[in-house]
Order: structure tokens, then C-alpha cells, then sequence
């Protein structure tokens, strides 16, 4: 029995959309260089009707669906495989033989078909298929085979994966990606106490990639190279010696000096730089969202850079010990005639060491706070605390170093004029060499640093923008994709109007 000449009085329906916000972040994300999957359990419409509607899909984009679309082949498995790796090898050669360079690839797959391309006789196939497609959806997939796309990515192409999901059945993806993300919500905290980060909406992802994951990137290249140089500046300066004197076994440096200059000479500086050190301001990293791939690209950690910073440790040590040894050696140092003991050089070399590698942080640095000048300069001057307090101390506490300072050092010129000609001497190749950078041949926050310094996005705001079209990568998914691509599509229009129009005025003059 049906119901019939019923008056409709409401209806209710439960609405699952987009949080907010998610198109504008995948379109930054895109322009950063990111690859974008959605895996998801929905079923194919549904699956891309979200791509559409955050903009992984598009007008224009040409769509390839590996499905198992005979019933029939569901029962043979041999057979089924056939079938899919057929479509995966024919949509592999579209791809190839496409001639069109702004042509853009959807791969749209479902979780029955994954199975099979997951399997290993067909999953390398599968990801070259997918690494040449502008966007990939995998629908009606399973937990599991949302860990076994991510680990087939992981280990397929050898790039860094992030897994960002909100559910319980996300947590195996996240746990098996690189970078897990987790989002508090309706869904529960599962997906949250397995992440690496934990964050509310999806777009907040756009923050901290694009934003902290250039800072965190550039903070910590940075410290550790920095950790290199400051630590053979220091240590060579100990062999060197030993070299000089023969292998006597005697150390140049006080027992209090080399304890003190890891804990509490050099630490905080160091920790200024891994925290507060930023190249650009968080808005300028939006704007600019191909900053992000420093990071990919690995500018600031590949070996000729550590060598770099190795290097300049040697330079170092070498500079502030023979320059001692050559200032120091067999001539007066005090105003009576003395020449200086053992004790005068190691403490003066000492205080070289700490000028050259905390003057060399303060130029390594971009962004300054009062902590950070605080921090390195407060560094210096907790050196000349020690050395007057150590000094100071009854003679059978410290039986080298009494009054070192304030009746053997202090007193000579030499010993002041000594510490900043090394300092200077020892800092020299690296301002040559940021100074040539950035004159001939400038990263990109080089190029922005400038112009916000003269204020050149306010004077010049066509400058600034030129700038900014120039500061993104290339891709062919997000809202800026299908603003351009509609754009393309407007201008081939006009062409053909004015091709047909002038065609048309030639053969009326003919």
C-alpha cells in the first residue's frame, strides 16, 4: 500500500559539509607545493563532489576513474587484475602522450580496485599513475588501506608524508605518515592522541605548514650547522695547541673554562636561535606560500652548507689560535716587562672563542628580540663575571687563574685590542660571504627582507604583488588553478573571434 495525497509539512536532513575555510587552505597548500590525496570512506559521487567543492576538481579537468565496472569480474581475480592494470596502463600513457602543457589529471579510484593495486605486482604501476595526476581521491577505502596508500607513498617516491584525519578509522594513516595531524571534533580524540600535532579545523593546517613549518625548518638547519662551526671553533683550538706543544698532555684551557662552555657560555644563544629566529613575519610567509619549499628543497641543510659551516669552524680555530700564539709570544705583555704565562694565552684564546661564536650568531640571525640580544651579549659578559669571581677565589681552589683578570689581563691593552682584531678577523669570510649573496645572487627572504625594509610594499605596491604572483609554484588544483585556468579559457575565445574576424575581413577585401 503506498501513501498517497500527502500534504508535505517539514523535512530533515542531516548536512555534512566542508568545515570552513578548506578551500582557501588547500589552495594555499597547492601554491606552496604540496601534493594533495583525499582518502576517504564515501562513496565515488560523494567523494567528488568534495573535490569539486574544495577545489581538487575543477571544470576542465579531465577525469580518470579506475573502477572494476563489470560485476562479472568481481568473481575472477585474475581476470579483475587484468582489467585494472589495463586502465591503469592506458590512463599512464594519456598522461604521457598529452601535448597540452596546462592539461590537468584527476585519478578517482575506489576502495574494491584499490585492493588489487595495492598488491605488488601492480602498486608501483598504480603510484606512477598517481604521481603524474594533478590530484588524487581514493573512495569507499578502509583504514587499512588508508595506512597502505600512505606507506606505498612513503616509500614509493621517498618524500615526506603528512596524514591529517579527524576519526578513529584515521589512525592507522597517521600513525604510518611521517607527520601525523590529528583534528579535535565531533568524531572523537583518537585521531588526536595518535598525531604528532593536534589542531581544531583543517584550515589551521594552512598556518602550520606553510607559516611554522618554514621557521621551525629554518630554526633548526640553522642551529645545528651552527652547533658544527662553534664546537670545532672551540675544540680545534685544544688540538692545535697540543700540536705546538708536542703532545705534552698539558691543555691550554682551565678545567672551569671547558666545562662552562657548552652549559652556559654558548647554550643560551643557542636556544634563542632555535625559538625566536624568524627570516619573515608569519603574514609575509602566507603571502609568500613557495617559501615553504626551502624546506623541500633542503637550502639550508645540504651538505655543501654543513661543510660550509664546518669549514668556517677550522678558519676559526685556526685564526683565533695562531693570531694568540703570533700576539702573545716571547714579548711583554704587562707593564713591568712580563711576558704572558700559559694561563694569560689560554684565558685570552677563551675569550676570542666566545666573542667570534656569539658575535657570529647575532650575524647568522634575522629577527631580533630584547631576549635574544639579551641572551648573546649577556653570554659575554657572564664570561667576564666568571673570570673575575674565579679570580677572586682563594689561591688553593684554583691554583692557575688567580686574579687573571683584574691584575694580569685587564691592566694590559693588548689583550683588549687582541680580542677584537680576532673577532673582527675570525667574522670576515662570513660577512663576504652573505654580502656577495645577497648582492648577486639572493634567495627569495633576501629579496623580501629588502623590500619590507624600505618599505617598498607600501611605496610600490605593484612591486609587491609582482612579487607575490612570482613566490608560488606551479599547480594545477586549488581555486587560484580554476581562476587561471578559466582565465585561459576566456583568452582562447577572444583569439579564435579575433582569428575568425580577420579571416573574415580578408576575404571580404579579396
Amino acid at each position: 500500500m503506498m501513501e498517497r495525497e500527502l500534504i508535505l509539512v517539514g523535512a530533515t536532513a542531516v548536512e555534512d559539509k566542508l568545515q570552513e575555510g578548506v578551500p582557501q587552505c588547500i589552495d594555499k597548500l597547492a601554491l606552496a607545493g604540496l601534493k594533495i590525496w583525499v582518502l576517504t570512506g564515501d562513496k565515488m559521487e560523494t567523494a567528488i563532489n568534495i573535490g569539486f567543492a574544495c577545489s581538487l576538481l575543477r571544470q576542465g579537468m579531465k577525469q580518470i576513474c579506475i573502477a572494476i565496472k563489470n560485476d562479472e569480474l568481481v568473481q575472477d581475480n585474475k581476470k579483475a587484475k587484468e582489467d585494472i592494470l589495463m586502465q591503469i596502463t592506458k590512463a599512464t600513457e594519456m598522461i604521457v602522450e598529452e601535448k597540452d602543457p596546462h592539461a590537468a589529471f584527476a585519478l578517482i579510484i575506489d576502495g574494491k580496485t584499490l585492493t588489487y593495486a595495492l598488491e605488488d605486482d601492480m602498486k608501483h604501476q598504480f603510484l606512477n599513475l598517481a604521481v603524474h595526476c594533478a590530484s588524487v581521491i581514493c573512495c569507499r577505502v578502509s583504514p587499512r588501506q588508508k595506512a597502505l596508500v600512505t606507506r606505498l607513498v612513503k616509500e614509493g617516491t621517498g618524500k615526506i608524508t603528512l596524514a591529517i584525519g579527524d576519526g578513529a578509522n584515521d589512525v592507522g594513516m597517521i600513525q604510518e605518515a611521517d607527520i601525523g595531524v590529528g583534528i579535535s571534533g565531533c568524531e572523537g580524540m583518537q585521531a588526536v592522541m595518535a598525531s604528532d600535532f593536534a589542531i581544531a579545523e583543517f584550515q589551521f593546517l594552512e598556518r602550520l605548514l606553510v607559516v611554522h613549518g618554514h621557521w621551525c625548518y629554518k630554526r633548526i638547519a640553522q642551529m645545528i650547522c651552527y652547533f658544527f662551526y662553534k664546537n670545532i671553533a672551540f675544540g680545534l683550538t685544544i688540538f692545535y695547541f697540543e700540536v705546538f706543544a708536542g703532545f705534552s698532555g698539558q691543555s691550554v684551557y682551565d678545567d672551569w673554562y671547558m666545562l662552562l662552555f657548552n652549559v652556559v657560555l654558548t647554550s643560551l644563544p643557542v636556544i634563542s636561535l632555535g625559538v625566536f629566529e624568524q627570516d619573515v613575519d608569519s603574514e609575509v610567509c602566507l603571502q609568500f606560500p613557495a617559501l615553504y619549499q626551502q624546506g623541500p628543497k633542503n637550502l639550508f641543510f645540504d651538505w655543501p652548507r654543513i661543510f660550509g659551516w664546518m669549514g668556517n669552524g677550522f678558519y676559526t680555530a685556526l685564526i683565533i689560535f695562531f693570531l694568540n700564539i703570533i700576539i702573545y709570544y716571547d714579548q711583554a705583555f704587562r707593564a713591568g716587562g712580563q711576558t704572558a704565562d700559559m694561563t694569560a694565552v689560554g684565558t685570552a684564546m677563551m675569550t676570542c672563542v666566545i666573542w667570534a661564536v656569539n658575535c657570529q650568531i647575532a650575524l647568522t640571525m634575522c629577527h631580533f628580540t630584547w631576549i635574544q640580544h639579551f641572551l648573546i651579549w649577556g653570554s659575554v659578559a657572564t664570561w667576564y663575571v666568571f673570570l673575575f669571581i674565579y679570580g677572586e677565589m682563594h689561591y688553593a681552589l684554583q691554583v692557575n687563574a688567580y686574579r687573571v683578570l683584574r691584575e694580569i689581563l685587564a691592566p694590559a691593552p693588548i689583550y683588549w685590542t687582541s680580542t677584537i682584531l680576532v673577532t673582527v678577523v675570525c667574522n670576515i669570510p662570513y660577512l663576504v660571504h652573505i654580502s656577495f649573496q645577497r648582492s648577486f645572487n639572493p634567495l627569495d627572504h633576501h629579496v623580501i627582507q629588502e623590500i619590507k625594509y624600505y618599505n617598498k610594499h607600501i611605496e610600490d605596491r605593484r612591486m609587491w604583488r609582482r612579487e607575490r604572483s612570482k613566490a608560488r609554484e606551479k599547480t594545477k588544483i586549488g581555486f587560484t588553478a580554476r581562476v587561471e585556468a578559466k582565465i585561459r579559457q576566456v583568452r582562447g575565445k577572444l583569439q579564435k573571434k579575433r582569428s575568425i574576424v580577420s579571416s573574415s575581413s580578408a576575404a571580404q577585401q579579396t
